[in-house]
């Protein structure tokens, strides 16, 4: 299997790729996720990729968030996604394979501590819904990787003093996103919590009256 991992010098990203066989390694400061040019200038064929770059802003008030971080969390969390996706799909997947997005459950429910964050996580399981069933016509599965909070250093950054709730060893979340990598349905939200990985499942929208 030759795979890539974006985000793979730390926290999920490295624990990720302890379980692969010399995957392609990407990350800052060699490589800026957000950069569509970046992305332009990688050749060779993957069949596996793991698009797993982010991170925080640590603000809970929307008027305390600069122009900076926006644009900082929003070329990390969601630019890297879409280009990565997009990348695979039109050059380096022509065989087909499997996406793995790293999302959060702060995209599957409101996370007040940071707000950005937030939305950029939302935004990358709606894009893995949406991008899905287009790709499957191109043998390529996109799912989305949904973990709870995890001993990383950007949960440190984020939650110092605030956070009473037990966290994952990035091991066991590096061991559901390969799960999540052979799962043979695609644009799904796989939930990771401490001893839980499972598909989560969406509510139907009401319908008119």
């Amino acid at each position: 299997m030759r795979a890539l991992v974006t985000g793979g010098r730390g926290g999920i990203g490295a624990a990720i790729c302890t379980l692969l066989d010399d995957p392609l390694v990407l990350d800052l400061p060699d490589f800026d996720v957000g950069d569509p040019d970046a992305w332009r200038s990688l050749e060779g064929e993957f069949d596996a990729a793991f698009l797993n770059a982010g991170t925080v802003t640590g603000r809970s008030d929307a008027a305390d968030l600069t122009d900076e971080e926006w644009q900082r969390i929003l070329r990390a969390n969601l630019d890297g996604v879409v280009y990565g996706t997009r990348e695979l799909a039109a050059r380096l997947m022509p065989g087909g394979g499997s996406i793995v997005a790293t999302a959060s459950l702060a995209g599957l429910t409101s996370t007040a501590f940071d707000v950005a964050y937030t939305a950029t996580k939302h935004a990358v399981v709606g894009w893995v819904r949406a991008a899905a069933p287009a790709l499957a016509a191109r043998g390529i599965r996109l799912n989305a990787l949904c973990p709870g909070f995890v001993d990383t250093p950007l949960v440190e950054l984020e939650l110092r003093g605030r956070l009473d709730v037990p966290l994952m060893e990035p091991s066991f979340v590096a061991e559901a996103a390969l799960r999540v990598l052979e799962d043979p349905e695609s644009g799904r939200a796989w939930v990771v919590q401490p001893n839980r990985v499972e598909p989560y499942r969406f509510p139907g929208v009401p319908g008119p009256r």
